[in-house]
């Protein structure tokens, strides 16, 4: 198991068994604190109780030292690896865990009682996957090593296909294979080895530290001056390391202010940039004037059209479970790129959800607007979407009738019109919002033996806008099932270790103790985050139209990537294949490729499945 993610930790190679076999514990090491010998791991705390093996890291251990004061035993080493599992052994588990700040994924078993437990930080950032079978418990931080263990047999999970269909991801709990399963994050997991049930508790909710707060905050100047502190203080505490440190730099929003409070912590930071001049899609320029600006030690990488492609027959097996945000493949490149040259790597990811950055939220506010109109209206557009398949709308919207409808509406005006009918028929916000980011509302359609989109954890808040409920959506699912998956696998797959500032817990109460008009005005989103930017930057360099992180993959799938496409799309392959409908995806794919609509977003994840199930599992 420990030579399956070897890729995570290459630096070291450990296993703990116990005395009688209970319980083995292994861990592959990517030495970023202490070099030494004394931080290696599975590691036991001072009283012999405690036995640790843990991914990620803790930016307040000399808060937690503190804490600890006379009662620590002398300490062997300086990893954060020994303050936690000295914490666990001085307060035990569930009040270790809460004073924690930092991403982890760990297991530490405690030999007194003889109970393992498993736990997962706030936001996710670091994956824990799991599977129970009687009398045996497998965890990992990747599937490979539970589905290579001898005896696994689980089958392909239906509902993840229908998640990954309807999401680009799989969603903890729910993994791809029916008996393995997700930690989801701020959850800690305690199973006994007298082989009772385990006992599940979440440590950290969201939604209730967002219903705890209150808008505190509504002066501009001194909110900004507030946010100014505790960015520089965030980002201070990522940059403890003993290895070369650097970050990720777009030239957007947040990544700029990463860097310029690197920059104002000390040494000059590492960036890097990856730009793709022939597709059309490069930030570079922009992140170079504000690398000279922040006088970082800055490098650029230009890929062609034809490398980023290469990359795509090796995701199914850096992302080992089907994986489908196709920006996925730039974060990999940047992630390649950067551990030619560092060990550690700061990103801006975060932004958008904690400071409304995201435009769709705009979009959702104009929706809950339309809730105003009379029902007879809303149940008119219900009735019509429903009296016509899609396909027959579109083909109206390329007569001259469909040339009289509203510009948004003219490209698949069936399409469009079914999903707005579906919108403005939810029951509330927050299964609005829900249906509002979700790819495929029926991937029934596709998925065969599957329902309708499958249901995930909800967090109704009364008195939330439309841009919280946005937020503390993506905060429980966009963020952990898509962000952060996506960033943790192509990083890891190269034995880089990524951090995430922004998203860290006081940052993300004071978020949410913000004035509404404070996160979006003028009807753009992340309005202070930009004016505590335009502070460290000049404001020319900070101002223009966001630019996503991407890569044009419908031209690919109809151009270099079309023969790939074919074979993994043959219907005759779907047949045998046994999971999606084979003529409604064939239907897509032709439809796609006659140029008259792009249907990029509900081909892509079918073809991250089928990559993964040829390719990816061998």
């Amino acid at each position: 198991m420990n030579r399956l993610i070897a890729h995570r930790g290459p630096d070291d190679d450990q296993a703990w068994v116990h005395d009688d076999a209970i319980v083995g514990l292994g861990h592959r090491r990517l030495a970023i604190v202490d070099l030494s010998d004394s931080g290696r791991q599975p590691m036991r705390s001072h009283d012999r109780r405690w036995t640790i093996v843990y991914n990620g890291e803790l930016y307040n251990t000399d808060d937690l030292r503190r804490q600890l004061g006379p009662r620590a035993a002398p300490y062997r080493g300086h990893s954060d690896t020994e303050v936690l599992v000295e914490c666990i052994a001085a307060w035990g588990v569930e009040d270790a865990v809460p004073r924690l700040n930092g991403m982890f994924a760990f297991a530490v078993w405690d030999g007194e009682r003889n109970e393992l437990w498993l736990a997962r930080d706030r936001f996710g950032e670091k994956p824990l996957y799991y599977t129970t079978s009687p009398g045996e418990l497998l965890f990992s931080s990747e599937l490979r090593p539970i589905v290579e263990s001898p005896g696994f047999g689980s089958a392909i999970s239906t509902e993840a296909v229908a998640d990954l269909v309807a999401t680009y991801a799989i969603g903890a709990p729910r993994t791809i294979y029916d008996d393995v399963a997700k930690l989801e994050p701020g959850t800690l997991l305690r199973f006994r080895a007298d082989g009772n049930a385990p006992t599940e508790h979440r440590y950290w909710r969201p939604e209730q530290v967002a219903a705890e707060q209150r808008a505190a905050y509504h002066d501009p100047d001194d909110a900004a001056d507030q946010l100014d502190s505790l960015l520089r203080s965030v980002v201070r505490s990522r940059l403890v390391s003993d290895v070369p440190l650097g970050a990720f730099l777009s030239g957007g929003i947040d990544s700029s202010l990463v860097v310029a409070m690197m920059s104002a912590a000390g040494p000059t930071p590492t960036t890097f940039t990856v730009g793709f001049p022939d597709e059309g899609y490069d930030e570079s320029p922009h992140a170079r004037k504000i690398a000279e600006h922040l006088a970082t030690d800055h490098h650029e990488l230009m890929v062609s059209g034809s490398e980023a492609r290469a990359v795509v027959p090796r995701l199914s097996r850096i992302y080992d479970e089907p994986f489908a945000d196709s920006s996925q493949i730039p974060t990999f490149i940047v992630s390649e790129f950067a551990a030619r040259h560092v060990k550690v790597a700061l990103s801006g990811d975060g932004g958008d959800e904690l400071f409304g950055g995201y435009e769709r939220y705009r979009y959702f506010e104009r929706l809950q607007r339309m809730q105003r109109m009379h029902p007879s209206v809303r149940r008119g557009l219900a009735a019509l979407s429903g009296a016509l398949p899609d396909r027959a709308i579109d083909r109206l919207g390329a007569t001259r009738l469909g040339r009289m409808l509203p510009q948004p509406l003219r490209r698949r005006p069936g399409h469009r019109l079914n999903r707005l009918s579906r919108l403005l028929a939810a029951s509330d916000a927050w299964n609005r919002y829900e249906a509002l980011v979700t790819v495929d509302l029926d991937p029934a359609h596709v998925v065969l033996g599957a329902q309708r989109v499958p249901s995930r954890r909800r967090a109704s808040l009364a008195g939330l806008d439309a841009t919280q409920t946005g937020m503390l959506h993506d905060t429980l699912h966009y963020l952990p099932s898509d962000i952060l998956t996506k960033v943790d696998r192509a990083s890891m797959a190269v034995s880089l270790e990524t951090r995430v500032p922004l998203l860290d817990p006081d940052l993300f109460e004071f978020a949410w103790q913000l004035d509404p008009s404070l996160r979006v005005r003028d009807g753009v989103g992340k309005w202070l985050l930009t004016e505590v930017l335009c502070r460290h930057v000049p404001r020319t360099l900070v101002e223009r139209p966001k630019q996503g992180f991407g890569v044009p993959m419908g031209s690919w799938l109809r151009g270099p990537l079309r023969a790939w496409g074919d074979e993994l799309l043959d219907a005759s392959v779907l047949r045998a294949d046994g999971y999606f409908d084979a003529v409604e995806v064939r239907r897509r794919w032709d439809a796609h490729q006659s140029g008259t609509v792009d249907l990029q977003a509900q081909i892509w994840p079918i073809l991250m499945f089928q990559s993964w199930l040829h390719d990816g599992r061998s």
